[in-house]
């Protein structure tokens, strides 16, 4: 286990003091479980040498509509959508 400093405001080191005596733990566990907390809450960074690959797509739950179609509605122009809500008119 590594040995450190902290700095912290006044009124922090205070309200951590008071957790701490309320849940009879130290001030250094408080710390390691915040940290362990922040730790597990952000994504780890990603590896230096492994290739960026975009994400997989999802299935955004559209019943009645393939992938295809799902794609190719999304690809319209605006122009286009007033062309085929005028067609359906």
């Amino acid at each position: 286990m590594t040995r450190t400093q902290i700095q912290l405001p006044d009124e922090t080191f205070a309200r951590a003091k008071k957790l701490c005596e309320a849940r009879e733990i130290s001030l250094a566990e408080l710390a390691r479980r915040g940290i362990e907390y922040i730790l597990s809450v952000y994504a780890p960074e990603p590896e230096a040498n492994r290739e960026w690959q975009p994400p997989k797509p999802r299935n955004l739950g559209w019943k009645g509509l393939s992938h295809a179609e799902v794609k190719a509605e999304a690809q319209l122009t605006n122009t286009e959508i007033r062309l085929t809500r005028r067609k359906r008119k």
